[in-house]
């Protein structure tokens, strides 16, 4: 099957996921659309990889948690490899290791393979562990012999990727498997890759075993350009690494930074876990229904200093007119001009760091006549 002329990304996995859903080609889940599609045959291309000398020789290997990679999390496990499977939608961290129990017979293997086995016999490994990924073997929808590789869309093979480069777990040299029905190999056009697309070093199939040979760099590293405040609010692993790569001195600008205040506080607003930064939408504004220009930060160090606090601030570009002190409660107020600038300011702080600690930033509330016992009327306090 070869894609029409001029399609984009979207076209050529509409295509297929089509192709496959009308030929009976896929297995539970369906329907196979905005899905890594689980073809019939997916266990016989698992098991290909047998065949593969970088699989021989591979100590700890990271596959992704879909359907059609259970088989190659099963010989991984039953080859005493370390299998590493990234968390769904990274939300809790980066990936996990899969420890079967002591003595664990074929069948309990096949569990820990799957979805649940995932769940249930995995431990979190931390940013600071030390691991060292031999093979990445990753789903797709759509892959050419040249190693061009599309995924479903949402982009998280190619951010899992570069959070273990950021990591020092992988190299350009550490060799990346897709497994794929033999019609989700066709041609791709080099003009749909951007920088921050992984490619592949081999594809398998139920039929063949195809090397690609690509010599297009894979990705260096984070492009924090393309990830937005929404991502980072639903990614708390993503924030630390950001935070270590600003520590380093590097860009770590994110892409709706600069796209206008309607767009920062919309992305903003999402963020509503009690983990997570407070909901920006229930701050309130006594007498008025326009933003407050004072944000609120919090969760700072306990030795944290206010020089060293606004050394920071002006490094980001979110130096307040004005900062309202409050070491013991760990927090602070910044007052800014106007609601804009605040906005603005909240917008360049999120994934924000001080020292250790990933600070807390929101729009403060103000706190009328009725409020807090000891308070004075219209003194701003933080959201809970």
């Amino acid at each position: 099957m070869e894609p029409r002329a001029g399609v984009s990304k979207q076209d050529i996995r509409e295509q297929i996921w089509d192709y496959m859903e009308a030929r009976n080609l896929a297995d539970f889940p369906r329907p196979v659309h905005h899905r890594i599609p689980n073809f019939k045959g997916s266990y016989l291309a698992c098991q290909n990889i047998k065949d593969l000398a970088v699989f021989a020789r591979t100590q700890e290997v990271k596959v992704d948690p879909d359907k059609p990679l259970e088989g190659v999390r099963l010989l991984a496990l039953q080859s005493k490899k370390t299998l590493l499977v990234p968390t769904p939608r990274l939300r809790t961290g980066l990936f996990n290791k899969i420890t079967p129990p002591p003595g664990a017979t074929k069948d309990i293997l096949r569990k820990c393979a799957t979805s649940q086995g995932v769940r249930n016999y995995s431990t979190p490994v931390g940013l600071d562990s030390r691991v060292l990924v031999d093979l990445v073997v990753v789903g797709s929808v759509a892959v050419s012999e040249k190693g061009w590789r599309i995924g479903k869309g949402e982009g998280y093979a190619d951010l899992e990727y570069a959070m273990m480069v950021s990591m020092g777990a992988v190299s350009q040299g550490t060799p990346v498997v897709t497994i794929v029905h033999d019609c989700q190999v066709v041609d791709i056009p080099e003009t749909l890759l951007e920088d921050h697309d992984l490619t592949v070093d081999y594809i398998l199939t139920p039929t063949r075993v195809i090397t690609t040979g690509c010599e297009r760099p894979k990705p260096t590293g984070i492009v924090w350009s393309k990830i937005s405040c929404e991502m980072m609010g639903k990614m708390p692993v993503l924030r630390s690494l950001r935070c270590r790569e600003e520590q380093a001195g590097k860009d770590v600008t994110l892409r709706d930074t600069h796209q206008g205040l309607p767009r920062a506080r919309a992305a903003l607003s999402t963020v509503r876990s009690p983990r997570e930064l407070p909901s920006l939408e229930s701050g309130s504004w006594q007498g008025d229904d326009v933003p407050s220009s004072t944000v609120y930060i919090g969760n700072l160090p306990r030795d944290a200093r206010v020089s060293e606090l606004k050394r920071a601030l002006s490094a980001r570009g979110a130096a307040p007119s004005r900062l309202t002190w409050q070491g013991p409660q760990r927090g602070a107020f910044l007052h800014y001009r106007d609601p804009a600038e605040a906005w603005q300011a909240i917008s360049r702080l999120q994934g924000f760091c001080l020292g250790a600690n990933t600070v807390r930033v929101a729009l403060a509330r103000h706190q009328g006549a009725s409020g807090l016992a000891g308070g004075r009327t219209g003194e701003p306090h933080p959201d809970p």
